[in-house]
């Protein structure tokens, strides 16, 4: 993790938590300040760069017990300011944030701690005593002395250096992460779904996103909800069934729709967001804006909406991606980075009904030909994953959802290859053949949206084996129960969030599957 190849650079991490007020709002702001550094004493120019973040845990208290839930969370960072200044850097931005002079381990609004700084090893103590840990305050110690034995600084650690090998233990991060987990405090992610690995896991929630479409020409319920009487009727409708969120989109993406500026997409969604924001029944609930241009999302964003759902990963509609493709994203990254709400990220390839060849994956295949298709979108949204939350200016990684992409540029066999293993795209490593590798995907939350597909309608034109059932054409609104079949496999395949149509019969489906299966 040395920088030896770009003098004055130093790489360290941080680990960063939180148990009072805004958590997330404080750590949030500790991160922004972190990277403005105005003056550091003896520092010409002096500046830090966050460049990769880890996900975000919730974690009981260690030592004092009797306290709040903390959240934890790790992030690596380029710096020309060497670790004591760094440190006192850290403490003053503590202060700032609203940490307050407390008792040892108690509660804070932010912690910030050096855990490692390039393979160095830093003990500003005298040589008499380093015999305890019982003499740290205002001190330095580097690697962090107790960082093998706490799994709220290990796991997120793990996120994002696990072959970093600590300087005096002579252990990988991933080496000493695994050796201390059978032992660990419970863990969870907000919102919560539980850790793989966790002894004591949180009861799996999945969470329905209702789909309301501004729109005259989506597939399935264009000119449904377009106007606003309607709009509203169908949020309240669908609060009250049990939607968690609410996903509103102005642009439609079945193949063939007419081109909408962004003015016009603007128009459609802005006053939705707002309308739902100032009426009781739907002011809480969060909402989503589905789009994939920076001005939209921008707009939704400060009319009320909570995260922003880009099929096509801030990349644009593009393919194969080119110059073009390159500006978007570094658009839309740049305004999501500054908005600070989730995103959820899909592979696509383009246009919906092309670019359905994925022979480039082959390899990836078992001897029923399945397999090629996971491995595409483990590859090629795995890419598009990494470029947006690595570097300077990146998203952060606990503010990153991750969708499949189902009815997307994929064949019949593929949209099913996807759902029935869908739970493999974020597997910590990805088996092909007998080959293990890291899964770039590893650990994302997942979202499904497969309601009223026309894959499904595919399934219902074809005749059984037997011709007994001849196969029937259908139209989107009656794919409920096909729908229902999807909802219920993307479950039990620990999807985080379903995103449907109609939420009173597959918030019934959810309820139940979730008991079956969890």
């Amino acid at each position: 993790m040395s920088s030896k190849n770009s003098p004055g650079v130093h790489v360290a991490t941080i680990a960063v938590g939180a148990n009072i007020g805004d958590r997330f709002a404080n750590i949030e702001l500790a991160l922004r300040l972190l990277e403005g550094p105005q003056f550091i004493e003896g520092v010409d120019s002096p500046y830090v760069h966050v460049v990769d973040t880890s996900f975000m845990y919730e974690t009981e208290p260690m030592y004092e017990t009797d306290q709040p839930m903390f959240i934890n969370c790790c992030c690596l960072i380029h710096t020309n300011i060497e670790p004591v200044m760094l440190l006192r850097f850290l403490k003053h931005l503590e202060s700032t944030v609203g940490r307050v002079v407390s008792y040892r381990n108690g509660p804070r609004a932010i912690d910030l701690d050096i855990l490692t700084y390039d393979d160095l090893t830093v003990d500003t103590r005298g040589v008499d005593n380093r015999k305890t840990l019982d003499n740290l305050e205002g001190q330095l110690v580097v690697p962090h002395p107790r960082l093998y034995e706490r799994e709220f600084v290990l796991r997120p650690l793990n996120d994002i250096i696990p072959d970093y090998t600590h300087p005096t233990l002579k252990r990988s991060v991933n080496g000493l992460f695994t050796s201390l987990i059978a032992t660990a405090p419970p863990t969870a992610t907000y919102w919560k779904f539980p850790v793989a690995g966790s002894p004591l896991p949180t009861p799996r929630k999945t969470y329905i996103m209702g789909t309301l479409n501004m729109t005259p020409d989506s597939f399935s319920d264009g000119s449904v909800n377009n106007t606003l009487s309607a709009a509203l009727e169908y949020a309240a409708t669908s609060i009250a069934a049990g939607a968690d969120i609410l996903d509103v989109g102005g642009y439609s993406t079945r193949p063939g729709a007419a081109f909408v500026s962004t003015e016009e997409e603007t128009t459609r969604v802005v006053p939705v967001v707002r309308a739902l924001r100032d009426v009781a029944e739907t002011r809480d609930v969060l909402l989503s804006v589905d789009t994939f241009r920076p001005e939209v999302a921008a707009a939704a964003v400060r009319a009320g909406a909570n995260c922003v759902n880009d099929v096509h990963a801030l990349s644009g509609p593009t393919f194969p991606p080119d110059a073009t493709s390159a500006a978007h994203s570094a658009a839309m990254r740049a305004v999501l980075r500054d908005l600070a709400v989730p995103v959820v990220l899909m592979h696509s390839r383009g246009e919906a009904s092309a670019n359905k060849d994925y022979t480039a994956y082959d390899y990836a295949a078992d001897a029923r030909g399945r397999g090629a298709v996971l491995e595409a979108v483990r590859v090629e949204l795995g890419r598009k994953v990494d470029a947006a939350v690595r570097g300077r200016g990146g998203l952060r990684r606990w503010l990153v959802i991750i969708d499949p992409g189902i009815g997307f540029s994929k064949t019949l066999e593929g949209n099913l290859e996807v759902l029935r293993g869908s739970s493999s795209t974020v597997d910590p490593i990805a088996t092909v053949g007998k080959e293990r590798a890291p899964n770039p995907l590893a650990g994302y939350p997942t979202l499904i949206g497969a309601s009223r597909k026309s894959f499904l309608g595919t399934i219902l034109a074809q005749p059984d084996a037997s011709n007994t059932y001849k196969g029937r054409e259908t139209k989107p609104v009656e794919r409920k129960f096909a729908t229902s079949a999807a909802v219920a496999c993307a479950v039990q395949q620990g999807a985080t969030i379903v995103r449907v149509h109609d939420v009173i019969e597959m918030g019934d489906v959810v309820r139940v599957t979730s008991l079956l299966w969890g």
